[in-house]
């Protein structure tokens, strides 16, 4: 159950979430650019990849960072840094900006987490802002934060939509170090005057590609004008795009590349698309799959909100218990269906790309692409779900009048 009485979000692990109200997204307007079918079929046996072992050059005891953050991270069962950690942790230290670029479920909050809460741990006067693309990341990125930062005494305030502003109004008036939250609600509260940048030293823009895009490049221009000149920016992605590499100069200035991405898509994600010809087809097909015990933990992203809600009354007709993710659901109501889905009590998620981006949910064992993604960055983040910190996944893609092209014939 969702508390009505929501408070500031404490490190130390109290939180409870505001009210929420309807609210529209930004994922369902962007046009299809087309995709190489090829690139969506990867069959290659996995036993065959080598894999490359990884030695990092640190440990996360040999981090300067304070003893608490230390064991919190200890705490969470972490001792070696991911590659992505490794080398962005002493340069964000250091006090570089940074563009990050690493695969899926690599660890890329921690790996701005951890270095920005010891530098404000260092200084509780600077500010931090961290800007995502959507709530459910948002409230992931806080979570982190809070496990990370637990027992420092420091504070965050959660700015999103589909929350209650004057709530969000209140807490930013209490001491806080942290701003966590989506571009369209912190411009609104910068509009309102209830919040002010003018004294941040800190700026993360996560999934940074999507940040800089035609859905949010003016509210990031009017955000980042707010704030002083002379601060430390953070960008991370999984994928960079040639329409938003020269804004990506703009913003930061001199900085450090660091890229670990040995591939576009994770090795542990083996990939096939679906070949069927009619929408009757198509759900016949998928209602087959569902049923299968091999498909034990399955998200299926869907092109448009519409799409999402026809998609989960078919399935439910034909006895598949569902649960659904869109824009235009009440955020407590997308916070109920990620909850279920994580822990299992609900085997099956459809959603629109508002969940491709960042969410980290344990063991998804396919990625289903009922409707094609408007490009091939976005198909590489709606995989990404699967086959996370190098466990096994796949991804299947339904194609439609599909003709002319191999098709592995497996499903």
């Amino acid at each position: 159950m969702v508390s009505s009485r929501p408070s500031n979000s404490r490190f130390s692990g109290r939180y409870s979430r505001p009210p929420f109200r309807r609210s529209s997204n930004r994922f369902s307007r962007r046009k299809s650019k087309g995709l190489d079918i090829s690139r969506l079929i990867n069959n290659e046996p996995q036993e065959e990849e080598k894999q490359e072992v990884f030695t990092p050059k640190h440990l996360f005891s040999d981090f300067n960072v304070s003893s608490r953050i230390k064991e919190n991270v200890m705490g969470k069962g972490y001792s070696e840094p991911t590659p992505i950690q490794d080398a962005a942790i002493p340069e964000i230290l250091s006090g570089h900006n940074v563009l990050g670029l690493a695969n899926t479920g690599t660890g890329k909050t921690a790996a701005f987490a951890i270095p920005l809460l010891e530098k404000v741990l260092q200084n509780r006067s600077k500010k931090v802002v961290v800007i995502c693309p959507t709530r459910e990341l948002a409230l992931q990125i806080n979570e982190e934060f809070k496990s990370f930062g637990k027992g420092t005494g420091l504070f965050s305030v959660l700015c999103i939509g589909g929350a209650n502003i004057r709530t969000q109004i209140h807490f930013l008036t209490k001491p806080h170090q942290f701003i966590i939250g989506t571009p369209g609600r912190i411009k609104d509260l910068l509009f309102r005057k209830t919040l002010r940048l003018d004294n941040a030293s800190y700026l993360v823009l996560d999934e940074v590609d999507r940040m800089l895009d035609m859905g949010f490049i003016d509210d990031i221009k009017y955000i980042v004008g707010k704030m002083p000149k002379e601060k430390q920016t953070l960008f991370f992605s999984a994928t960079i795009n040639s329409e938003v590499k020269g804004l990506i100069n703009e913003f930061l200035g001199e900085h450090k590349v660091i890229s670990v991405k040995a591939r576009e898509t994770a090795k542990s994600v083996s990939q096939d698309v679906i070949k069927v010809q009619s929408i009757v087809e198509k759900l016949d097909k998928l209602t087959e799959l569902l049923n299968t015990a091999e498909f034990s933990k399955v998200l299926i992203f869907v092109k448009t909100k519409s799409g999402v809600d026809r998609l989960e009354r078919d399935l439910i007709k034909r006895g598949v218990k569902v649960s659904t993710i869109h824009g235009d659901k009440p955020q407590s109501i997308r916070q109920r269906s990620i909850y279920n889905f994580k822990n299992n009590v609900s085997k099956v998620l459809i959603a629109t790309d508002i969940a491709a981006r960042g969410l980290d949910i344990p063991e998804v064992s396919h990625v289903i692409n009922y409707d094609m993604p408007a490009t091939y960055e976005d198909y590489v983040h709606r995989i990404g779900r699967t086959g996370r910190a190098n466990k096994k996944g796949k991804a299947l893609t339904f194609v439609e009048g599909f003709a002319g092209h191999r098709y592995s014939g497996r499903y």
